[in-house]
């Protein structure tokens, strides 16, 4: 193959289905790759990658630990692509959906190839957030606010009722270490409590799954916010909250470009 780009690491996405969302540029750089370091607890993924690099494929499960702080575990990935870089290699970093949200590693990586004189990007992928908007059809015109649950739960955050709010990682809400099963839900009934300051107890909420292999349908359950603490989700559950109420005009914009009646109507 013809190098379409000279960069020394290269940090790409499987997708959530990476039988259907491989894009083939990103196909094209773990083929090229001398060293395919991913991460991926799906078995067909996993069995993509190494048959298109069987020689250089290697996972990074290895370094996740039980009761493992995840920080510790991001530290110890971005230090080994770091180690195949200085050895002179091409290196191909392959992670789950989208290589750029909720990845610190990805972008730590790329941060410190780049500041010790290497070349190196990202590449886009389809992420859980793409698989949302498809699957439970929400438009982000009206506005959209995202955070990661715990990051939520332990920062005073913003919220727009008028806006859709997704939480990523609700399984894990409150725990900052790496589970091999089902994390425990410590945070749930407070993240809950805080919501309701300004949703309520009944306003619906979803907690969503998107699908991971092809022909397979969503997880999707939706109930009252109050409902929360109650239910089960797990490590790779969203949840989704759709506004409360529309936002409040400013009616002295509008007057002063002449647009309240298009507004309004």
């Amino acid at each position: 193959m013809t190098d379409i780009n000279n960069e020394q690491l290269i940090v790409v996405g499987t997708g959530i289905r990476a039988t259907g969302q491989l894009t083939i540029e990103t196909i094209a750089w773990i083929r090229a790759a001398d060293k395919v370091l991913y991460i991926t607890a799906d078995p067909v993924a996993e069995e993509v990658i190494r048959s298109l690099n069987p020689d250089g494929a290697e996972s990074l499960m290895d370094l996740y630990g039980s009761d493992k702080l995840r920080l510790d575990t991001y530290a110890d990935i971005v230090e080994r692509t770091m180690n195949y870089l200085r050895q002179g290699l091409r290196v191909c970093m392959a992670v789950y959906g989208h290589p750029g949200v909720l990845a610190m590693s990805t972008h730590e990586a790329v941060r410190k190839a780049r500041a010790e004189g290497y070349s190196a990007k990202m590449l886009p992928a389809v992420s859980a957030a793409d698989c949302l908007y498809a699957d439970l059809g929400v438009d982000e015109f009206g506005g959209c606010i995202s955070y990661e649950a715990t990051d939520f739960l332990l920062n005073l955050r913003a919220i727009d009722p008028a806006c859709h709010l997704i939480l990523w990682q609700i399984g894990g809400v409150g725990v900052l270490t790496y589970e091999t099963h089902h994390y425990p839900l410590v945070g749930l009934e407070r993240l809950t409590q805080k919501l309701m300051a300004y949703y309520g107890p009944n306003h619906p909420v979803t907690l969503y799954e998107a699908p991971q292999f092809a022909g397979v349908d969503p997880i999707i359950g939706t109930g009252p916010l109050c409902q929360l603490p109650h239910s089960s989700p797990t490590p790779n559950a969203t949840m989704y909250i759709p506004p409360l109420a529309k936002p409040q005009p400013d009616t002295q914009v509008q007057w002063e470009l002449g647009m309240q009646t298009q507004v309004t109507a």
